[in-house]
């Protein structure tokens, strides 16, 4: 006798046997007791959940030599045949194939006539929403009022398909997913039956792998024990599964909460050399973040059986609840942009060394335990500062930096130079954005840099917001010091000012001051303005010569259409609000044609003739065209180009 594979042996043949979809259940069992029956039912759901199988119970239920019954004998002649298919009263037509007006007119047309074998004609139409428009119309009356002897049994993966035309004339039964726990208890059942040894931990991996499909859940069980040998192991499984081993990540939540960037990078060192998937350990990685989740938060649900129980609940008291959560996301965010990384390995790790630049715990020194919040106790305070100088809390830019160096060892701790008089930190940081979680440990620098007084050259011309300038320049440097133990006012930071000018002229020029200069990089100013029509111009000028007051442009004759439309005066008013200050701007036809517009064609030209190059001498394009005489479209090729 040939092998009959799991998911048709183990098929339920009765309610009893069916497993996950006790709400319907319970519906149709009561309706067939009652004798309520109605003469239209629409069975959705996904694939594997049971829609077939509850259209032959129910058949079997209607046409049972016993009777109307919500429990069939399955011994009879009629319940033997369903089983088997061979019930000339039960008819299976596949939407997808028989879709046509004709096709359903033909069913239709035998439908009035009574039945052969046994007291009802069920008609079971799988995938109903592929059947046309036409199709649809032609059954509507027949399903609304059809013959004493014939019910309808309407599945599909899709009910949004479904026209609501037909969906009101039918009793709906929305199939759930089955919960993985759920699948792998049966898949032990169906093992204990076969006598096939298992591991309960092989068979949570199939229940998740199968993403609420029984059908599913049963072929990979097939697949198991073929590839174990007449056994389900964990070993064999996740190798089958191309799963992860959960060792290697609670190792890397272990690493994160030590702060431990070497045994990461290790970790995922070994991860690759094993060829695991990153995109597989990113997912799994996710999962077991929302298990840890799960044990902060309601640690009673976590099963006593659980095989990583104890692991589970140690990493719940190891990790704060917000690192939790911080971790999550970006494994998430980490998984989505996995494509466009350099490739899966520099992925993976970039997305590890994020979580442990963003971790916001504070330093190692500050004796706080691994997953216990931050306490005002713990705040970390700034080195022999000044009584005469009162700190503020620290900003959450100083915080993302003091978290990333606390990763990379680096402690950070403010020196008096450094400190800043709370007045000046209440009145320069509420002009300054602050970073979410998500934001780059780059960024978070650069806004530390701009609060502590520090900035790299050029930083302030690039990165200055285009509000209205504020002059602190004129105000008296002595006035800070009489100020520092009275009450705030608006006055300006002329203590910062003094004793580091660099960073004073940062910090004003950031805040929109008046002593900003153009350098001559006229494509970098025109993408930092908000020009609309007139950047059609802008794009179009090069600088022929610029001071202080004024700057002169070279327009290309083939753009001088460009000149007297209104964008000169448009183009004007924009720079002058970007510095601050009245600046003439005029134009002259001429120039050698260095403009933006003719530098980004140039870069386009340069990357279209990168990727035909890229095309052609590739190796497999080349063996394409040689052998199967393929040719290359020039107009297809796009250079890549990330978003």
């Amino acid at each position: 006798m040939s092998y009959q594979v799991l998911a048709r042996k183990w098929r339920p043949k009765s309610f009893d046997a069916l497993v996950g979809q006790e709400h319907v259940v319970r519906a149709l069992s009561n309706a067939l007791q009652q004798q309520r029956l109605h003469h239209a039912y629409l069975f959705t759901g996904t694939r594997g959940v049971g829609k077939t199988t509850l259209s032959r119970i129910l058949a079997k239920s209607l046409n049972c030599e016993t009777g109307v019954t919500a429990t069939p004998c399955g011994q009879c002649a009629a319940c033997l045949a369903i089983d088997k298919g061979s019930f000339l009263d039960y008819v299976e037509m596949d939407a997808a194939s028989n879709r046509g007006v004709e096709d359903m007119t033909s069913l239709l047309e035998k439908a009035i006539y009574a039945p052969t074998q046994g007291r009802y004609k069920v008609y079971m139409l799988d995938e109903v929403h592929q059947l046309t428009g036409h199709a649809f119309n032609a059954m509507l009356k027949t399903l609304e009022e059809p013959p004493a002897h014939v019910k309808f049994i309407l599945a599909t993966t899709d009910p949004q398909k479904v026209p609501v035309t037909v969906l009101s004339r039918c009793l709906q039964f929305n199939l759930r997913q089955m919960s993985s726990s759920g699948i792998a208890e049966h898949l032990q059942h169906v093992l204990k039956e076969e006598n096939i040894s298992f591991e309960t931990v092989a068979l949570q991996l199939i229940g998740r792998s199968a993403n609420g499909s029984m059908r599913d859940a049963l072929s990979l069980l097939d697949q198991a024990i073929a590839y174990g040998g007449d056994s389900v192991n964990e070993k064999e499984v996740r190798a089958m599964l191309g799963a992860i081993d959960q060792g290697y990540l609670f190792d890397l939540l272990r690493s994160l909460v030590a702060r431990d960037g070497n045994a990461l990078l290790s970790q995922a060192s070994a991860m690759e050399q094993r060829a695991i998937s990153f995109d597989a350990a990113l997912n799994d990685l996710a999962n077991l973040l929302h298990q840890v989740a799960i044990a902060q938060t309601v640690p009673g649900t976590i099963a006593q059986d659980h095989p990583e129980r104890q692991a589970l609940l140690e990493l719940a008291a190891d990790i704060g609840a917000e690192e939790v959560q911080l971790y999550y996301q970006i494994a998430l965010l980490a998984r989505r942009d996995l494509g466009l990384a350099p490739d899966e390995y520099a992925g993976f790790t970039m997305a590890l060394l994020r979580m442990l630049a963003f971790s916001p715990g504070e330093q190692k020194s500050s004796g706080r335990k691994p997953g216990t919040p931050l306490s005002a106790g713990h705040a970390p305070q700034p080195v022999n500062s000044s009584p005469a100088m009162p700190t503020a809390a620290p900003s959450s830019a100083t915080s993302a930096l003091a978290a990333a160096n606390t990763a990379t060892g680096n402690a950070y701790t403010a020196s008096p130079s450094q400190a800043q008089p709370a007045a000046a930190q209440r009145e320069i940081a509420p002009r300054l954005p602050q970073p979410s979680l998500n934001a780059t440990t780059q960024h978070a620098e650069r806004e530390l840099q701009v609060q502590e007084g520090y900035a790299e050259p050029g930083y302030a011309q690039r990165h200055a917001p285009d509000h209205a300038p504020v002059d602190y320049s004129s105000q008296d440097s002595g006035q800070g010091d009489s100020q520092t133990n009275a009450p705030h006012t608006t006055q300006p930071n002329t203590e910062l000012s003094a004793s580091k000018p660099v960073a004073a002229e940062a910090v004003s020029e950031n805040l929109g001051g008046l002593t900003r200069q153009f350098d001559g990089d006229w494509r970098g100013l025109v993408d930092r303005l908000k020009l609309g029509l007139a950047r059609a111009l802008a794009q179009n000028c090069e600088v022929a010569s610029f001071d202080e007051d004024s700057i002169a442009f070279s327009v290309p004759p083939t753009q001088k259409h460009l000149l007297g439309m209104g964008y000169e005066e448009k183009l004007q008013a924009a720079v002058q609000q970007h510095f601050g200050r009245k600046i003439k701007l005029s134009f002259a036809q001429g120039g050698s044609g260095n403009t933006p517009a003719q530098q980004m064609s140039q870069e386009k030209a340069a990357l279209q003739s990168h990727a035909e190059n890229a095309i052609h001498t590739d190796g497999f394009v080349q063996a394409l065209i040689q052998d199967l005489g393929a040719q290359i479209i020039p107009s297809s090729i796009k250079p890549y180009q990330p978003t």
